[in-house]
């Protein structure tokens, strides 16, 4: 099969707006959580969540059609602008019937739904619902856009896998590439859920933190205190190109996309399996794809959502699958900074996996105060503050509701 590098990548976060203010964010440990601005949350029990700031979409798409999307496909638009500049791609120069769009998004136009059901159709009285009701809602009409503002004509759908779906759009976009059916692919995922329904949804389910008093404390992963996420909101992309055509083209190759892995766990609706039998077998699959050993893996970037069960299950997986091997390597989640942005983590958590490989550098767990004796302390889980170490292999996990797994290998360029 054919090889498959990453040439370009853009983040939209709760700690940056762009791929320069993400790594800084990710280097320095920083929260992106607080109290929600986007609606007054004094009645909901959960009143905080870490929310995208200072963005602006009309930076890149017209006012008129700003009003004919959701936030999840502003966000989709704008991460991709940055990664194909990074890129360096110029549609004109490529054909444009092999290169593809595959977008990931859990939920899709959440804000429209909520706004434009509830708010503006049933508030009333009077059943009458933009034109634009259905194009903004569908989690497909981001990749349906990113496709026509670029012109590719290739390949193009969304995948929906719960918080799995932008690591599953990263998979398939490279399979196809490693097939022969694409020689570019745009990829990567979007979600804006910070919504009263969102936040109210998983509140309901106790899923969520409710830590009010110290929000950008509130994610926990691995620490005795965890009580659930926060959630988050954004998008990460990343321009996938087969390995000669972007040599051929002088591109700038940032990392490989070396292995994939695929599970389920069969197990609960929302619950990981307890002993982590599908985590185990997607981060084998995923290394074994990848043709390497896993002593060769410096670190992994987990789901690690701050859940008690979440948390654990993980790390017990790693530990089977990569015995002795799992106390010298480095482990974090990133989502004690960012947040879980469900349909989106995977894709920004990808990305810091590669940062951390282009700068010599582990993203931090922060907010760990307690060790979990439940938990195998002597694991690396990069707590508190980043470390120095030059990565040349990471692992990227994320599963999603629905007992849906999907694990991406990434590996430094030879």
């Amino acid at each position: 099969m054919r090889r498959v590098v990453v040439t370009g990548i853009g983040a939209l976060t709760p700690i940056g707006n762009n791929i320069e203010e993400y790594k800084q964010g990710l280097m320095n440990g920083v929260s992106g959580a607080g109290i929600i601005t986007r609606f007054d949350p004094t009645n909901f029990k959960v009143k905080f969540a870490c929310e995208v700031k200072n963005f602006d979409p009309e930076v890149i798409i017209h006012r008129r059609e700003v009003r004919r999307m959701d936030p999840f496909c502003h966000y989709a638009l704008f991460t991709v602008h940055e990664a194909m500049e990074m890129a360096g791609l110029d549609p004109e120069k490529i054909d444009l019937d092999k290169a593809g769009v595959i977008w990931g998004s859990g939920i899709g136009g959440f804000e429209t739904i909520e706004h434009d059901i509830e708010e503006a159709a049933f508030a009333t009285g009077d059943p009458k619902y933009s034109p634009f009701l259905i194009p903004k809602l569908i989690a497909d009409i981001a990749a349906g856009m990113i496709s026509i503002k670029y012109g590719f004509r290739g390949i193009n759908y969304a995948t929906v896998s719960a918080c799995a779906s932008s690591t599953h759009a990263i998979i398939n976009a490279c399979d196809y590439i490693r097939l022969g059916r694409a020689d570019v692919m745009i990829t990567g995922g979007s979600e804006a859920a910070v919504t009263k329904a969102g936040i109210g949804g998983f509140s309901s389910m106790k899923a969520l933190s409710e830590r009010n008093d110290s929000p950008e404390t509130a994610s926990r992963p691995f620490d005795k205190d965890r009580d659930g996420f926060v959630l988050g909101e954004g998008a990460g992309a990343l321009i996938l190109e087969e390995y000669e055509h972007a040599k051929a083209r002088g591109a700038n190759i940032l990392a490989e996309i070396a292995g994939v892995g695929m599970t389920a766990d069969a197990y609960h609706m929302t619950a990981p399996h307890p002993e982590g039998l599908g985590a185990t077998r997607v981060m084998k699959l995923a290394v074994e794809d990848a043709g390497l050993n896993v002593d060769e893996i410096d670190y992994i970037n987990v789901h690690g959502t701050s859940t008690p069960l979440g948390d654990l299950a993980e790390s017990k997986a790693i530990k089977g699958v990569f015995g002795d091997h799992a106390y010298g390597l480095n482990i974090s989640s990133t989502k004690s900074m960012t947040g879980h942005l469900l349909g989106a983590a995977g894709a920004i958590e990808c990305i810091a996996a590669i940062l951390g490989m282009m700068y010599d550098f582990i993203p931090p767990t922060i907010n760990h105060f307690t060790d979990d004796p439940e938990l195998d302390n002597k694991l690396n889980f990069t707590f508190n503050q980043a470390q120095e170490r030059k990565i040349n292999a990471a692992l990227s996990n994320t599963f999603g509701f629905g007992g849906h797994n999907a694990s991406v290998v990434v590996k430094r360029i030879k």
